[in-house]
């Protein structure tokens, strides 16, 4: 049976050729470890993350690389602000739309008494009010967190209006783009041109990387007053007993997953040969294939904002008597259609948009999903719903 893959929001597949060659490459033929050593294959090694951290300050706009902190994943970087930045005594904007990575670092925080903890309310479509931003604010106010677009519904947030306003205000300001960076194309100068202190990315979505990579661009002011996350050997300055402050060291402790990084490389190459217009093209119009389509299939709720609303290709549905799980589990195994059921790793949204506690069945198609297998899917929940209505 032929698979269809539609859980793009979990992890980009398939990869490009390119991602899968640069790792092999890589463990075959250099394998060193990058800045720990004068031999060449140290060197290679080195000069494969400058690359990646080259590419990635062209993609984001951001003017220095030693700001491009290359992190695990996209959880990493934003523990390394929620648990680095804040500090006793602070006061935290966010929303509802968070995922589980800002929201328990948070609530770990909030309980142990570190910090208190608002959230900005926020419309099914995407609006915001900023007299609510206002309102909010504290004078210890430090850190405003927002969700770049919402892996349950595939709302995007107005991060630039936020943003501008908060900067205004003296806060610190973390994007996650988990959902946007790569496969949504947008300006991404704006948010550096506005001061964003905290852009948090992830290599295996977007940008369509393999798993294990991610980063952080950081400003250099908040640099200053964050503390490093984890603390080792970076092979700079080892005569010292302290975490050096030079970046991207300062935050970057231990052995780095080199070869993931390669496989990063590539795909931003990818990207950039490609084209990022002409990839929001592709999954623009599969996201719009796949919308029109669900709203055809009796006894089926899309949930979110509709296609006139800013959105990225995440789309989730509900059901009246049906439960998502039973549907994503029966996709799988009767018709090889591989979507993802449940909270999504975001309870609160859920409880927002009215679908807690059984969350929705979600489809992200991606770059490399065709026409015909949008098609093939929606026919298969379209009996699937059918049988089990």
């Amino acid at each position: 049976m032929k698979t269809i893959y539609l859980d793009n929001a979990a992890t980009s597949f398939p990869k490009p050729e390119g991602v899968v060659r640069a790792m092999c490459s890589f463990m075959e033929n250099i394998g060193a470890n990058p800045g720990r050593g004068g031999h060449s294959g140290s060197l290679t090694a080195g000069r494969i993350i400058l690359e990646a951290r080259e590419l990635l300050a062209d993609l984001f706009g951001v003017a220095g690389v030693n700001q491009i902190i290359l992190t695990q994943n996209i959880t990493h970087s934003l523990n390394l602000v929620t648990k680095g930045y804040l500090k006793a005594g602070d006061h935290v904007i966010t929303t509802r739309y968070e995922h589980n990575s800002v929201l328990r670092p948070l609530h770990r925080l909030k309980q142990a008494g570190t910090i208190t903890l608002d959230y900005l309310p926020v419309t099914l479509q995407g609006e915001v009010d900023l007299q609510d931003l206002e309102r909010l604010q504290r004078s210890e106010t430090s850190l405003l967190i927002v969700n770049h677009a919402s892996n349950v519904t595939g709302l995007r947030l107005p991060v630039e209006k936020l943003s501008r306003r908060a900067k205004e205000l003296g806060l610190a300001v973390l994007i996650d783009t988990a959902q946007t960076a790569g496969g949504y194309n947008y300006n991404w100068e704006q948010l550096t041109a506005l001061g964003v202190d905290f852009i948090a990315f992830t290599g295996h979505k977007g940008l369509m990387g393999p798993q294990g990579t991610g980063g952080l661009i950081i400003s250099k002011e908040a640099a200053s007053r964050t503390a490093p996350f984890i603390e080792g050997g970076t092979g700079s300055k080892s005569d010292e007993l302290l975490q050096p402050e030079l970046l991207p060291d300062k935050f970057e402790a231990g052995t780095q997953n080199t070869p993931g990084i390669a496989g990063l490389t590539a795909a931003l190459k990818f990207l950039q040969e490609t084209g990022r217009e002409e990839i929001a093209r592709v999954i623009k119009a599969r996201t719009k294939q796949l919308y029109r389509g669900l709203q055809e299939i009796s006894g089926v709720e899309i949930v979110g904002p509709g296609l006139e609303n800013p959105r990225v290709s995440t789309l989730s549905i509900a059901f009246e008597d049906i439960d998502p799980a039973e549907v994503a589990f029966r996709l799988d195994q009767d018709y090889g259609v591989m979507t993802r059921s449940g909270l999504h790793c975001a309870s609160l949204a859920h409880k927002a948009v009215g679908t807690y506690p059984a969350g929705t069945l979600r489809f992200s198609p991606g770059f490399f999903t065709t026409e015909e297998e949008i098609e093939a899917a929606l026919t298969a929940l379209a009996e699937l719903v059918s049988r089990l209505s």
